[in-house]
């Protein structure tokens, strides 16, 4: 689905593939609604099973008795990973990565914390997937802006020659 393709009616505009939608979004078609009904029920079926991983690591943490404190400790940390998690994926989807600016944008230092929030992460995949392929609203926006750039290019050289059909004489 990586592959970039033209759009027929405007080559000098290409619009970015998104993950397992490839460019369909763009005309909505081959295969495009199929997708977005197994791209949220894959994502919400991926958060289920690493909610049921997690709780089975809780669960372990709990049965060794090692206290309340720690299993407090524990259930609190993955809840506030997965919630700035779900948060930083929604962002991304919704706004772009650029969007993303000063604790939001770390990636090595909180690696960790997006990790062990993958079900928060996928949590917000599953719900923005909802509302449209995930990040074609941005993907949709940039393709448009390249359009109008184009058109902006086009009739402009179409201006300073005069009559961009005929052949300019030459002395």
């Amino acid at each position: 689905m990586s592959e970039q393709t033209e759009h027929p009616r405007h080559p000098e505009a290409t619009p970015e593939p998104i993950r397992w939608f490839g460019t369909s979004w763009l005309e909505r078609g081959a295969g495009y609604w199929a997708r977005r009904v197994a791209v949220p029920l894959g994502a919400l079926a991926a958060a289920a099973a690493g909610a049921l991983v997690l709780r089975f690591a809780v669960e372990g943490v709990r049965d060794s008795e090692a206290g309340g404190l720690v299993y407090a400790l524990l259930v609190g940390a993955i809840a506030l990973c997965s919630l700035l998690s779900g948060l930083r994926t929604w962002k991304v989807l919704s706004e772009g990565k650029d969007a993303l600016t000063g604790w939001m944008a770390e990636e090595k230092s909180l690696g960790a914390v997006w990790l062990i929030g993958f079900v928060g992460a996928l949590a917000a995949y599953f719900l923005r997937s909802l509302l449209e392929a995930p990040g074609e609203g941005l993907k949709r926006a940039r393709y448009q802006e390249a359009l109008t750039a184009a058109e902006r290019r086009r009739t402009s050289k179409a201006a300073r020659s005069g009559n961009p059909g005929r052949p300019k004489k030459r002395r």
